[in-house]
């Protein structure tokens, strides 16, 4: 007789094998972005594996903390510090390689020893382990059975994240400006180099168009080109000057028949 197959067993094979690779791909793949995306499909198919075995609690934590928070906080920051920056290979730390293959190995006949040891009883089913529900159970082992362990890691993360703090820190190497220091480098440098001490004109002042790539227009009808982002000039996409002038020049051609006719009728009457 066949054994009937059930959903969580569909779903560790189907992910299973997607997660071994995307965990081995995470560590041999070169760029950091490529990394953190591997480890984002890890953390995905590990939250379908919990909903799978009717672990509603642990699927939105894995889903909102881990891949939607802490995740897209390593995105953030890869993205800040850079991405192609080479790596130094210089040990700072002398023997760290050797350290580092030490506590690998110790690890690993550590993991070994808990696996071996460890004693599997006859399955009673979620209903039975949990029949307050998946939150209330696992607060319950939290707070009771692991409330030692659960608080020595707390510590552990806030003493990382000072540590953090600390290495990030930077001491100020010279004074910090103030209003009045920034309001004198810009009336020194209107002295000096002609650079007007106002904001710059925003584009499609004055023009026939408010887009941003349109140049605004000064009172007298001439082109202010500092209005327009210089990445728009590099691009090459900033509205035509000709078409720009040509529209100005048919504004001043209407505002002057609109003139014409109303001394017209100025006459007439």
């Amino acid at each position: 007789m066949i054994a009937m197959v059930t959903g969580p067993q569909v779903a560790f094979w189907l992910l299973a094998p997607v997660m071994i690779l995307a965990a081995i791909g995470m560590i041999l793949v070169r760029k950091a972005v490529h990394s953190a995306l591997l480890l984002a499909t890890v953390m995905i198919c590990l939250a379908v594996q919990y909903a799978a075995q009717d672990a509603p609690f642990l699927f939105a934590v894995q889903i909102i903390v881990y891949t939607g928070a802490i995740l897209m906080l390593f995105l953030f920051v890869l993205m800040l510090v850079g991405v192609d920056a080479s790596d130094s290979l210089v040990e700072t730390i002398r023997g760290q390689r050797l350290l580092a293959g030490i506590a690998f190995i110790a690890f690993g006949v550590l993991l070994l020893a808990a696996v071996g040891n460890a004693t599997f009883a006859h399955p009673t089913g979620l209903a039975d382990a949990q029949p307050d529900g998946n939150p209330k159970a696992i607060a319950a082992l939290l707070f009771g059975k692991y409330v030692w362990a659960f608080e020595v890691t707390s510590a552990l993360l806030i003493t990382a994240a000072m540590g953090a703090m600390m290495l990030a820190h930077r001491e100020r190497l010279t004074k910090k400006l103030t209003q009045r220091d920034h309001a004198e480098e810009r009336i020194r440098k209107y002295a000096e180099q002609g650079i007007h001490p106002g904001p710059l004109p925003t584009p499609g002042v004055l023009a026939r168009h408010n887009a941003v790539d349109t140049p605004a227009l000064l009172p007298d009808g001439s082109i202010a080109p500092t209005s327009v982002s210089r990445v728009l000039q590099a691009r090459g996409t900033v509205f035509p000057e000709t078409e720009e002038r040509a529209d100005v020049e048919e504004v001043r051609k209407l505002d002057a028949g609109e003139d014409f006719d109303a001394a017209d009728e100025g006459e007439k009457a």
